[in-house]
Formats: structure tokens, sequence, C-alpha cells
């Protein structure tokens, strides 16, 4: 790793009781990045902010910033700024005293407060509220004022806890942007906790997966959507379709034998290390192919056998839930097929992920998807 990056974790642990919440951190960050922080409740991504915050000590490890170790500075003494989830905002304070409040803290001249909070409301777009208390501003309105308060003490680096959760799904689509934006501008480093896959995707330079309190993968938006270290991850991103094929390896190619729900296919290997038997094998249900049963289908990939259980339409495409053996699996078409139609489900290679198998499932079956929420 560089000895030069700008915020350095050196195999951070932290531990609540005899819960271990982070284990073995490693994580670098260069001046000016935007780094997401990614993963369901409990995997440690907030402890994590909190930890690089002051709020939190590490059992173990270190933290740097410009080669100066700040492990265990309390948080005024670390150059950054707290966005919380809730705002966090006086509310008995105006736009104006909620920016300037750490101006205040830190003795500035009322003056250069004055001149700052101005400056702040402008890049924002809250000139014309500073009069106003929070009560009486939108919630884009309140997180933008939650904002101006951790840029007005010009920090070295911005921490965002969730501060786009409480926002509704219009307004957050639009501050997402706005965000993202006014950090490129400003050229400010950022670390972003949040669960929503969509948003890491959008903001982020860089996005590092937490699972169970270790680092799953880490790498650009892209790497991690396409390219995913592990079925967990790949899950994550969106490929919660599982299914369980039988093959080898041969050459650069893994060959998937024929089955009683799937015909023979053929995947690149890509430099995934995979076994002869059975492999785990998960993709998007946006990624799927639906043809009726006469359709002769070609190309690399695997396709599969069965039918339309249900059909429900989310916008913009048709859902289908798809009987293939005795299992379900999800997938997206253009047009509705009918519930008990026929069907054959195509998905192309480079939308499969494959994955040595975990346990000594049976070949060529089919494992249950749950039903969950698959982020657009």
């Amino acid at each position: 790793m560089s000895q030069r990056a700008f915020l350095e974790l050196r195999s951070v642990a932290c531990r609540y009781g005899n819960t271990q919440v982070l284990e073995d951190i490693d994580l670098n960050i260069e001046r000016g990045e935007f780094v997401a922080l990614l993963g369901s409740s409990g995997c440690g991504k907030t402890t994590l902010l909190r930890v690089l915050a002051g709020f939190v000590t590490p059992s173990s490890g270190s933290v740097s910033v410009r080669r100066r170790e700040v492990t265990h500075l309390p948080p005024d003494k670390r150059g950054m700024a707290l966005v919380f989830q809730s705002y966090a905002l006086w509310p008995h304070m105006t736009v104006a005293q909620n920016i300037g409040y750490g101006l205040k803290l830190k003795k500035v001249q009322r003056s250069e407060i004055d001149s700052r909070v101005a400056a702040m409301q402008s890049l924002l777009g809250l000139d014309g509220l500073g009069a106003r208390k929070p009560a009486a501003l939108s919630g884009g309105q309140r997180q933008r004022v939650a904002l101006g308060r951790a840029l007005a003490v010009d920090p070295e680096i911005l921490l965002l806890d969730e501060p786009l959760s409480n926002l509704d799904a219009r307004i957050r689509l639009s501050v997402r942007h706005e965000l993202r934006a006014l950090q490129k501008r400003l050229g400010i480093t950022a670390v972003h906790v949040t669960h929503d896959r969509e948003e890491a995707m959008v903001m982020a330079d860089r996005i590092v997966i937490l699972n169970a309190g270790r680092i799953a993968q880490q790498g650009t938006p892209e790497d991690v959507y396409n390219r995913p270290a592990s079925a967990f991850v790949a899950a994550f991103m969106g490929a919660e379709n599982v299914i369980s094929l039988n093959g080898a390896p041969q050459g650069s190619d893994f060959l998937i034998e024929a089955g009683p729900s799937n015909a023979a296919g053929r995947v690149a290997l890509m430099g995934r290390d995979l076994a002869q038997g059975v492999v785990e094998a998960r993709f998007r249900p946006e990624a799927a192919q639906i043809h009726p049963a006469e359709t002769a289908v070609v190309g690399p990939g695997v396709t599969l056998e069965g039918e339309i259980a249900a059909v429900s339409y989310p916008g913009g495409h048709w859902r289908h839930a798809v009987h293939v053996g005795d299992r379900e699996i999800m997938a997206d078409a253009s047009r509705a097929f009918g519930p008990g139609e026929r069907v054959r489900v195509h998905v192309p290679a480079d939308a499969l992920f494959l994955f040595n198998s975990p346990g000594s499932q049976p070949a060529n079956t089919i494992s249950r998807v749950l039903p969950g929420k698959v982020h657009a």
C-alpha cells in the first residue's frame, strides 16, 4: 500500500464487549477522493466512520492523516467534519446560526463568521433563508444547512453518515448529484456511509463493501458491479438470482454441463479460479433474457428452461417470477409473458457470475431466490 495516502487506516479493529465489530481494516484514501462505505445494517460501516471521526477508539490499529497519527486525538483536533443522518441542527437557532456554530466554538471573529456563513448560504442555494429556523425548512434545505455547518469550518475530510436517508426519493436524487458536484468543485476528501447501492454507484470514486466487519471488496463502481470478487458481493450488488450448475474449466473457459433444467453453456474464466464440479452462478433479473420455449437460443452463457409463475410491472419493464425445476428466479422483459407459459431464460456470459460452491449442493439443482428489494 502507498505510504503517501492522504488518509490511512492500518489493521483497525474494534470490539464492543465480546462482539467484534471491525477486524483487520486496511484502507487508503487519497486527497480529493470520494469513497463510499457500503454494506447492510450491522456490517460495521458506521462504526468505521465513527473511528475516523474520533467518536470511537479502535481496540487496535491506527488512523493517520497526512502521515500524522490521529488515532487518539479528539474529534475537534482531526481536521474532519461529520454530517449526521439526523442532521442534528439546533432547533432554536436560525439557518445562519447553525451554519456558523462550529466557527463560534472555534472563537472565530464575528465578521469572519458572517462572511463565511454568507459564502456557505450562497454556495448551497440557501440565500434568503438565513433567518429561518430548521422547522420552517424542507428536508433538502435542512440537509444543506447541515452540510454548510460542516463545510464552514473548512475541514480536510468530510464524513457523511447516511445524510440522504431521511429525504424522500425525488429530493434524494437531486441532492445526491448536488453533493457530488460540490465535493468535486471544492476538491474535498469525502467518506460516505450508505446502505443504498445506487447512491454509492452514482456518487463515489471508489466503493468499499463491508461484510461482518471486514472489507469484502473495494474498487471503482464499475469494478464491483461488473467483477464481484465473491458471491456475497455479487448478491449485494443486485445479482440475487442464484443457481447451481455443474461443469469444468477447459482452457480459458468454464464449460457448463447440460442438466434437467439447463442447456450446456460456456463462460469465459476471466481469471476466476473455478474448480471442476458444482459452481454457484449469480445474475441480475435485468440481465436475463426471456424467450418463448420454441425459440432456439444461441450464444455464450447459460439457458434455463422454465415456466412463468407470476408477472408484475414495476415500471419500464415487466418482471417475471419463473419456475425452473421446482425453484424460482426473477427475470425482466420488455413485454409480459403469461402465467403458465413455457419459456427459456438466457443469461449472457458477461452477466453470469460464477463462484466455487460453498457446500456440497447436488449438481444441476436450482437454489431458491428469496424475494427482496432489487434497486434499479
